[in-house]
Order: C-alpha cells, then structure tokens, then sequence
C-alpha cells in the first residue's frame, strides 16, 4: 500500500528515479567522495524536505537516487539543489577535483516515476470513470 504525504492543500504519493553522472563522466567519486556525498545528500534532503529512500554511487561517475518529495516543490528544485550544493561543499573538501574537473556535474540528469499502479489499470480506471457516474 503507498504511503500517502500531505502538505496544506494536497495529498501525494510522489517518487522519482534520479540519475545524473560526474562531468565528462570521469570516475572521481571514489571511496573518500563517494561517503562524503551521501552524508552531503542526506543533509540536503532533510533542509528541503525530501525523503531519501535508496540511494547509491554507480561506477564512480554516476549518482542514483529514489526520491519521495512534495509535487509542489518539483524534482526539477530538488535536483537543482542537490547537484549545485553536493559540487560546490566537495571541490571545497577535496580541491583536486577542482584540478580534474571545471565543474563536477553535467548540466542534464534523468528523473522516471516509480511506483504506484501500472499505466493500464490507470487507464482502465480512467476509461470507467464515465460509466461509474451513472
């Protein structure tokens, strides 16, 4: 059964697969940065209200989260947020980053929706509605 959230004026249950990778995809988040990000992630996370619920570093160059967030703040903002503080607090911390790489992130990222029923018993559900009112 989903876990339904609130703010003031909706209920959501919101969760999105988010992947972006480290520029020219050299694999700089080794062990040292790869722990430092997640404690940096987890921070982020919790001052914009985002739940984490798995998260992992892939092949060193990449990053995959699974994001549970208010719609109304939008992946877009969270993604935003996490990319720009993540890269600014680690080339502070380990300055040979900044050596290899003129910024740590690429510009792009891929976010899907996980969860929830599949597209055809939505449609389905969707399609009955109409025939439901009478």
């Amino acid at each position: 059964m989903p876990q339904f959230k609130s703010n003031h004026n909706i209920v959501y249950c919101c969760k999105y697969h988010v992947v972006w990778c480290t520029k020219y995809r050299r694999k700089v988040l080794t062990e040292k940065v790869d722990i430092r990000l997640k404690e940096l992630l987890r921070e982020i996370a919790q001052q914009i209200n985002v739940e984490i619920l798995e998260m992992e570093v892939g092949e060193e160059n990449h990053v995959h989260l699974l994001l549970s967030l208010d719609p109304q703040f939008g992946v877009h903002r969270a993604v935003k947020r996490f990319k720009g503080a993540t890269s600014r607090y680690l080339r502070l911390e380990f300055p040979w980053l900044k050596k290899r790489l003129p910024s740590l992130w690429t510009n792009s990222y891929f976010v899907s929706t996980s969860g929830g029923a599949p597209l055809a018993k939505i449609k389905e559900y969707i399609q009955n509605q109409k025939r439901s009112e009478k």
